[in-house]
């Protein structure tokens, strides 16, 4: 026999008789002695290893629904036993912020990662591999489209995998200088490599481990969603983390889908050399934002050899030859598009599957995210979720605001509610999208009497200056008091204007108030400030400097 003794803290007993009905669950096998106290809210089990795990003395305390089980182990999970103890499953920024959190409020943290490395999708497979690979193409695009007469410029791609190394490079410095460094030395904090199941509100398993705690996280986030097409599961199709993998550039690239990822992968590969075809299912690329906006960026895609077929109703994928087919009806007609490579670029999954949510009754929905309240709290009280998990709101700027609010919430009685009201976001095309607030049909919606102005940045002095007039400028004002409720903006490094927009939204400034501003003249955001004045005037019976 090999006696192993544990001390677990048991929440949930209103009486003497739940401690009776606790010792009486653990008469199993391999249970050698216990000790319930009501009073002191633990038990004392000493069992027999070899006949019984410590894990399966939890679940069965847990399973009953009415006890959470805290305290176990408490010397190997990285609190000191008095401090309160939050568990993180996840590994990507909404965790790195509630750990970090978490830890200036005094608590002790076990972080739980699985899949993607430390960091998370943004890190690794998202925002920074896309984002300098971006600049890569771009540099080689504006080498090769040099607008200034007089100036001759070229540029090749001379060796693709030297541009992917670099970005390995880049991405291995940032997760070890931003992620493992920030937390490798916090007191009372532990990082458990491993795929965690949740037993019960306070205590999860992994790698045969045990581990309990005060309050529970889920930040474990999302995945690319791959769509129910008869045969695609049969082709070596890419999404995201495989196409920034490639050592090679494709001849060809089929890109489905037709929004912030699909539009950004698609452009990039363009400019790096690759045929590139966009099929994308509704009738428009981004079709959850206005037409004029989809539309010339559409327009600006096409003119630098990206064909865009929207309307697609997949029918089947194939592979001949070493290509990819895939059968697409496209306005009542069967049409065959073929590639050397495919990229399903058709939105994200929340990591939610097997993980044991849902047998401890925290709710998911239709798309299996997870169900929270305003507090980020799931159903079960003391389960708290944040970032792509939720399904909504994707981006790590969000995550990191959820997962530091998610640990405030937790570890306090503030009970702090989320607010997206002025959540700015960007696509980063050539030129990029981005946004704040209300566009015109969502004011609309919401009962409010609004008008817009649009800009085009061919009024923009630095625009005109740099030989870049693509795109335009849209605020969107409240009639009754002037003040801004929305913009729109399709820019060369339009994301640089955005924040400005966002501040006027959130503290209320008036566009008069904008009007008045000083911006400085040759900038890009001096087009905020003509963009503000068109309101009342004609930009063209200006001086050049807005007056």
């Amino acid at each position: 026999m090999k006696t192993k003794t544990v001390k677990l803290t048991i929440k949930g007993m209103t009486c003497e008789d739940c401690a009776i009905s606790i010792a009486k669950l653990l008469d199993v096998p391999g249970i050698v002695d216990k000790k319930v106290s009501f009073g002191k809210e633990s038990a004392d089990v000493t069992y027999d290893a070899e006949q019984i795990s410590a894990e399966e003395i939890v679940r069965i305390i847990s399973e009953t629904g009415r006890y959470g089980v805290t305290g176990f182990n408490r010397e190997n999970n990285g609190a000191d036993g008095t401090r309160e103890h939050l568990i993180i499953v996840g590994g990507g920024s909404a965790a790195f912020a509630a750990a970090l959190e978490a830890h200036a409020r005094g608590a002790g943290v076990t972080m739980i990662n699985d899949g993607l490395p430390i960091g998370g999708t943004c890190v690794n497979v998202g925002c920074v591999p896309s984002k300098n690979l971006i600049r890569a193409a771009e540099t080689l695009h504006r080498a090769n489209n040099n607008p200034f007469p007089g100036i001759r410029t070229r540029g090749s791609m001379r060796d693709f995998s030297a541009v992917i190394n670099q970005k390995n490079t880049l991405v291995e410095n940032l997760r070890r200088e931003k992620y493992i460094n920030v937390v490798k030395d916090l007191e009372n904090f532990r990082l458990v490599e491993g795929r965690a199941e949740i037993i019960s509100p306070t205590a999860v398993t992994v790698n045969g481990e045990v581990i309990a705690g005060d309050k529970l996280l889920i930040a474990t986030g999302a995945r690319p969603h791959i769509p129910e097409i008869e045969g695609l599961e049969d082709v070596p199709y890419l999404t995201n983390e495989g196409a920034f993998a490639l050592d090679y550039l494709p001849e060809s690239i089929i890109v489905m889908g037709g929004r912030y990822v699909a539009l950004e992968i698609s452009q990039l590969f363009a400019r790096f050399g690759s045929k590139v075809t966009i099929l994308q299912r509704s009738d428009r690329i981004l079709p959850t934002e206005s037409a004029d906006l989809t539309e010339a960026l559409a327009g600006y895609l096409r003119e630098e050899g990206v064909k865009i077929i929207t309307g697609n109703n997949f029918q089947k994928v194939s592979e001949e030859s070493g290509r990819i087919a895939v059968v697409s009806e496209v306005n009542g007609e069967l049409k065959i598009f073929k590639a050397e490579k495919l990229i399903v670029a058709t939105g994200r999954t929340p990591n939610t599957a097997d993980m044991g949510l849902e047998a401890i009754g925290v709710e998911l929905k239709k798309n299996g995210s997870i169900n929270v309240d305003d507090t980020l709290q799931t159903s079960v009280p003391g389960i708290y979720a944040a970032g792509d998990v939720l399904g909504e709101n994707m981006f790590v700027y969000t995550a990191a605001y959820e997962g530091k609010l998610a640990a405030r919430n937790a570890l306090s009685d503030e009970k702090i509610t989320r607010d997206y009201s002025v959540l700015p976001w960007v696509i980063f095309t050539d030129p990029q999208v981005t946004g704040v607030g209300l566009d015109e049909a969502q004011a609309r919606a919401q009962g409010l009497r609004v008008e817009t102005s649009t800009l085009s940045l061919d009024h923009v002095p630095r625009a005109i200056a740099a030989r870049d007039t693509r795109g335009f400028i849209k605020l969107i004002r409240d009639i009754d008091t002037d003040k801004l409720v929305g913009a729109r903006i399709l820019a060369p490094e339009g994301a640089e204007l955005i924040m400005e927009v966002s501040l006027a939204v959130k503290y209320g400034i008036t566009v008069k108030e904008l009007v008045d501003m000083f911006h400085p003249y040759l900038t890009m955001a001096e087009g905020v400030k003509l963009a503000a004045i068109t309101f009342a005037k004609d930009v063209r019976e200006l001086s050049c400097c807005a007056t």
